[in-house]
């Protein structure tokens, strides 16, 4: 091969892989963008639709774990009763979601609200315990604070909390897709 060969192979392999970054890129904006704009426009109906995979996830986990309580042959008797009563236990779980997908949407919501509210509230009250090796106490304790107020907010009325942190999510879901798409098209490895 000669040097000229081997630039043009280079220049090809080189233009295939801006054109796999772009499409990356563009695709992932694209779809942060739909997803976005789908959780602004319909937050209950996307509610809604998350309750229908967690239940059909337990539909799933419940099937597969009756069968591996009845069929697997290396279990013991405990450990085979186990899996059958988790089994059942999904299965339940999964007739009472999909039997009301918006009141399991709700509570889906309300456990995620109590999760992330205590979640911000240790966030905080860490960011306090580590106050003597902070470089700036100030903004240390300013984001202990703002973390333990917000956590409580959200301990005192979570599906709100949930709600609000929906839009916000939608709202970035949008701008950061739209970013994505425009960094695509303008994308150049150089």
């Amino acid at each position: 091969m000669t040097a000229n060969q081997f630039e043009q192979q280079d220049r090809t392999v080189e233009e295939s892989v801006t054109n796999g970054i772009r499409a990356a890129l563009g695709v992932s904006g694209l779809v942060s963008l739909i997803v976005g704009i789908v959780i602004l426009v319909w937050p209950g109906k996307t509610a809604v639709v998350v309750a229908g995979i967690v239940a059909a996830y337990a539909l799933i986990a419940g099937i597969v774990n009756l069968a591996i309580g009845i069929f697997s042959r290396k279990l013991g008797g405990w450990a085979r009763v186990g899996y059958l009563v988790l089994g059942v236990v999904f299965l339940i779980s999964s007739i009472v979601a999909f039997a009301n997908l918006g009141a399991t949407a709700a509570g889906l919501g309300i456990l995620l609200g109590i999760f992330i509210g205590i979640s911000w509230i240790m966030e905080g009250i860490a960011g306090l315990t580590m106050l003597g090796g902070a470089a700036s106490r100030v903004w240390a304790i300013l984001y202990a604070i703002i973390s333990i107020v917000a956590g409580i907010m959200l301990l005192i009325s979570p599906l709100w909390g949930v709600a609000v942190l929906a839009l916000l999510l939608g709202f970035s879901l949008v701008i950061l897709g739209v970013v994505q798409i425009v960094r695509a098209l303008r994308f150049s490895p150089s």
